[in-house]
């Protein structure tokens, strides 16, 4: 899946809202906290971690390619 940025960055949970891979922000900040969402390979568990162009986002069987 890719996603095209239109500002510098987007923050982690606000993609995996806008991206409708989660219900709620809440959901999406718990997700991130509990591990279960890699940046670049890496688990991330800020919620608000700044995502740029060329981070790819893993969450489950997902991942995410940032233009």
């Amino acid at each position: 899946m890719k996603f095209e940025l239109q500002d510098d960055y987007i923050e982690l949970f606000k993609l995996l809202k806008v991206l409708d891979l989660v219900d709620s922000g809440a959901q999406a900040k718990m997700l991130i906290a509990e591990g279960y969402v890699k940046r670049n390979a890496e688990v991330e568990l800020r919620k608000r971690a700044k995502i740029i162009s060329g981070d790819t986002i893993e969450i489950a069987d997902v991942i995410i390619e940032v233009e």
